[in-house]
């Protein structure tokens, strides 16, 4: 069994939900990510902060990778997350510290 590829959830569960993930394509990144009564780096920032509290990790990786694509730094990422340990709770915070160290230092690499 080859391992999961958790750097994009969608494509490693398109083999077996090709449906779904022709959701994720159409609508949400086709029409809701584009909308403009949200700014991209908006969104990124609202969707890494309800990944972290309702602690979907494996989701994080390209999401952070999209925060900075859409304008957010690792500052502020980081503040994003300690701040959330106190809404979301201290163990959903430390283990997206944790993703969003292994997540910039393959970038940095």
């Amino acid at each position: 069994m080859k391992p999961i590829d958790f750097t994009s959830p969608r494509a490693a569960a398109k083999a077996f939900t090709p449906k779904l993930t022709n959701y994720v394509e159409q609508p949400l990144y086709s029409e809701v990510w584009t909308d403009s009564d949200l700014a991209p780096r908006d969104r990124s920032l609202i969707t890494i902060a309800a990944l972290v509290a309702l602690n979907h990790a494996n989701e994080l990786p390209a999401h952070l990778r999209r925060g900075l694509e859409n304008g957010l730094t690792k500052t502020e990422l980081s503040a994003l997350i300690t701040h959330l340990a106190f809404y979301a709770g201290f163990p959903a915070a430390i283990t997206a510290s944790a993703y969003a160290d292994a997540t910039f230092n393959s970038l940095d690499a």
